[in-house]
C-alpha cells in the first residue's frame, strides 16, 4: 500500500511536466544485426552530439537501483549497452550472456503473437475466448462467459474479479464474475496468461513452440519461457530483449522479412484500446495518454505515467523494472534488466527517473 500511495502522489507532482512532441519520422533506414551470433554494429554517444559527460549520473543511478543490463539502440544501432553486479545465486558477473526474466514485459510477447495467429486465420480476437479455451474456464454463467472474448483478455478488461485471493491463479473456480466485459479496467494476470491457451487451442501448437517459431528464431532472440506458480515467465539476454524493440521499432519488418504482417493489428497494439485506461493497448503501456490507470488502483490518474520520457513512446513494463521501451520519433530502443525497491506491479517511478537523466544526456529527449 506504501508503494501505492508514494507511485500516485509522484505521479500528480509530475503529470503536468509531460511534453507531447510531435512525431518525426526520423531516418527510414534501420540497422538489424544477424540473427544469429554476437555482432551487433554501435555507433557512439559522441558522434549523435549527446552530452556524455552525464553518462556518469546516469549509470550511477541505474547501478545504484539494482540494474543488470542497460541497451539504448539508435536506428538499431547499440549506443549505450552497460552490464553490472553478478548473476543472482552465482560468482560470474552479469554479462551479455546473462539470463534474467522479463516479468510483464512479457505480455508484449504475447500481445504480438495473438495478432500473428489472427494473421495466419487460426483465430479471431473479437471471438468469444472460450472458442479456443473451450466452455468452462470461469466460475461464469455460459451466457456470461460467452460475453468475453480475446480482446477483453488483450485489454485487461475480461470484467473478472481481481480481488480473489490470488490474481494469478487462473483455474475455473478463481475466475468470477464482477463487472460486464468491457466495462472495467483491471491489471488481472489470470485472464492474461490463459491466452498462451487460446495460442495452444486455435493453432494447435504448444506456445512455446509457436513462439520460437513464428516470433524468436524469426529475429535471433535466445530464451524460454520458464512457469513459475501460475504465471509463465520468459527469460533471456537483454540483447533478446532490444531485437524484439527492434522488431517493433521497425513495423515487425526484420531485414525484409515481415515477421508482422497485419499492420492494422499492430496499430491497434500499439494505441489506446479502450478509454477506461489511456495509457493502456493491447498488452502495451503507451506513453502518449491525458490519463492512465495502475494496478489494484481503481482511479484515472491525470498525464502520462513516464512524463519526462517522449510522448510517443511504448513499453512493455515488467516487475522489478523489466523495461522494453520504443520510441518512434527518435528511432530508439530502450531495455533495462534488473532489480529495483519498488514492489510495484508496473514500476513506473524509476522509467521515469531514468528519462529524467537521459534529457541532460540526449538534446532531442
Amino acid at each position: 500500500m506504501k508503494n501505492l500511495i508514494y507511485q500516485f502522489s509522484f505521479i500528480l507532482l509530475l503529470f503536468s511536466c509531460t511534453e507531447k512532441q510531435n512525431p518525426d519520422p526520423g531516418p527510414t533506414e534501420l540497422y538489424f544485426p544477424p540473427v544469429t551470433g554476437n555482432t551487433w554494429e554501435s555507433i557512439s554517444p559522441t558522434s549523435l552530439g549527446w552530452n556524455t559527460s552525464e553518462l556518469g549520473n546516469l549509470m550511477t543511478l541505474l547501478e545504484d537501483n539494482g540494474t543488470r543490463a542497460f541497451i539504448i539502440l539508435k536506428d538499431g544501432k547499440i549506443v549505450v549497452e552497460e552490464y553490472f553486479g553478478t548473476r543472482l545465486a552465482v560468482s560470474q558477473p552479469f554479462d551479455q550472456n546473462a539470463l534474467w526474466y522479463w516479468a510483464s514485459a512479457g505480455k508484449t510477447l504475447t500481445s504480438t503473437l495473438i495478432g500473428i495467429a489472427q494473421e495466419e486465420g487460426k483465430l479471431n480476437i473479437q471471438n468469444p475466448s472460450s472458442d479456443y479455451l473451450g466452455k468452462g474456464w470461469t466460475s461464469l454463467t455460459e451466457s456470461q462467459e460467452n460475453r468475453i472474448r480475446v480482446w477483453h483478455q488483450l485489454t485487461m478488461t475480461s470484467g473478472l474479479d481481481d480481488g480473489v485471493g490470488n490474481r494469478d491463479d487462473f483455474s475455473s473456480e478463481n475466475l468470477k464474475y464482477l463487472a460486464e466485459p468491457g466495462s472495467r479496467w483491471a491489471y488481472h494476470n489470470a485472464p492474461y496468461t490463459l491466452l498462451d491457451k487460446v495460442i495452444e487451442g486455435s493453432t494447435g501448437i504448444s506456445f512455446p513452440q509457436y513462439f520460437n517459431d513464428r516470433l524468436a528464431s524469426k529475429i535471433g532472440m535466445t530464451g524460454s519461457w520458464q512457469r513459475i506458480d501460475f504465471n509463465n515467465v520468459y527469460f533471456s539476454n537483454a540483447r533478446s530483449m532490444a531485437r524484439f524493440g527492434l522488431l517493433i521499432l521497425a513495423n515487425g519488418d526484420w531485414d525484409g522479412d515481415m515477421v508482422i504482417k497485419d499492420m492494422g493489428y499492430l496499430q491497434q497494439m500499439l494505441r489506446m484500446s479502450q478509454n477506461l485506461n489511456q495509457g493502456y493497448g493491447y498488452l502495451w503501456w503507451l506513453n502518449d495518454s491525458d490519463s492512465f490507470m495502475i494496478p489494484q488502483v481503481q482511479v484515472q490518474l491525470p498525464g502520462s505515467y513516464a512524463p519526462k520520457a517522449p510522448s510517443d513512446m511504448v513499453c512493455g513494463l515488467g516487475r522489478d523494472g523489466q523495461y522494453v521501451c520504443v520510441i518512434p520519433s527518435q528511432n530508439l530502443v530502450l531495455v533495462r534488466m534488473g532489480s529495483y525497491p519498488d514492489n510495484a506491479l508496473v514500476p513506473i517511478t524509476f522509467l521515469n527517473d531514468i528519462w529524467q537523466s537521459l534529457r541532460n544526456i540526449m538534446p532531442s529527449a
